[in-house]
């Protein structure tokens, strides 16, 4: 089984990284853009993410 990074902070300092922007802060969560994919990214404000979110993440950021 794969491990998935749950710490928040290095989750979203990855896709800053591979440039995600920022589009938005929701009630609980931030919402991360690609300006050249269509796909959205959800982050909970939570220190660490459970395995399932942190999954969804990657698959949706391409880390898989």
């Amino acid at each position: 089984m794969a491990r998935f990074e749950t710490d928040r902070t290095k989750v979203v300092a990855r896709l800053i990284r591979e440039g995600w922007e920022l589009a938005r802060h929701g009630g609980s969560h931030d919402v991360f853009r690609h300006p050249t994919k269509r796909d959205v990214i959800t982050v909970p404000r939570h220190r660490t993410l459970t395995p399932g979110v942190a999954r969804s993440i990657a698959k949706t950021a391409g880390w898989l």
